[in-house]
């Protein structure tokens, strides 16, 4: 069912950019001070990690933002919940440390990922209601990149906008992609259409962040990034990215994504059609 268009302000969701950016930045922060110190781990779910650090900055996240719009719900990958009084349209998606496989390793690939949807209220009173990223903050300390982007706005990477690839061939694409940390079952694993996509593709690059993966299509890193069962806080943000950069997001189909299944494609829109065969094929 198609749905109304973002009912919030550009004004309204640049305010709220940059809460996301100054909030992801002293998450980012308290995170620093765990990297390459080997910390701790515990396995939330098979080869599924999370660290002290995950629930500080969590913890962190949720405070600021209940404290500065606590009328805006929010949603976390290490289980907070916040939800509030009123009927509000806006739900935050937080992933206070995306990337922690890579963290714990002390690889430099892992970020603070805020992004923002809003409820969007079905055009037909039966069809169900959807949710459009609007807004999105990405830090990576390590790597000392952010990036912000908002629906009305532009998309930025440490303050320059984002000018997304020109590329029209996918064989000369570099695409990113991802694998679920439970890889027994096709295709959820990913693994064929890795295959299909690497004969078709210049290159294929895993570096273990959906949340970067998607901002570097926003900033004209990539011409491309799929993945399957992502969840809803790693993809928020920079989908948002993406778009205010005038990017394409789908589903793996090449209908309106669900973020909360979590099979996604990103691209310059210049080579979407050609990736949605790939990984189809």
């Amino acid at each position: 069912m198609s749905a109304s268009r973002a009912r919030a302000s550009a004004e309204r969701l640049a305010a709220l950019t940059e809460l996301a950016r100054a909030v992801a930045t002293e998450a980012g922060q308290l995170v620093m001070e765990g990297y390459r110190s080997r910390p701790a781990a515990d396995e939330k779910g098979r080869r599924d990690l999370v660290t002290e650090f995950d629930r500080g900055s969590e913890a962190l996240i949720l405070q600021r933002l209940r404290a500065a719009e606590p009328d805006i719900r929010v949603v976390a990958e290490e289980g907070s919940r916040h939800r509030q009084g009123t009927e509000s349209p806006l739900i935050w998606y937080v992933d206070p440390l995306d990337g922690t496989t890579n963290f714990v390793h002390g690889h430099p690939f892992w970020c603070v990922s805020i992004g923002l949807c809003e409820v969007l209220t079905p055009n037909q009173p039966a069809g169900p209601p959807s949710e459009l990223p609007v807004a999105g903050a990405v830090v990576a300390p390590v790597l000392n990149l952010t990036w912000l982007g908002h629906t009305g706005g532009v998309a930025s990477c440490n303050g320059t906008p984002c000018q997304l690839s020109e590329t029209a061939s996918f064989g000369h694409a570099l695409v990113a992609t991802g694998f679920p940390p439970l890889r027994d079952q096709v295709p959820d694993n990913n693994f064929d259409s890795f295959m299909q996509v690497k004969r078709r593709c210049q290159g294929v690059r895993r570096c273990g962040s959906a949340a970067i993966d998607l901002c570097m299509v926003a900033d004209g890193t990539y011409e491309a990034f799929w993945e399957r069962r992502l969840h809803v806080w790693d993809t928020v943000a920079g989908a948002a990215i993406v778009l205010a950069a005038g990017g394409q997001v789908t589903s793996l189909t090449g209908g309106a994504p669900d973020y909360h299944v979590g099979h996604v494609a990103a691209s310059n829109g210049l080579v979407h059609e050609q990736l949605l065969h790939a990984v189809g094929a």
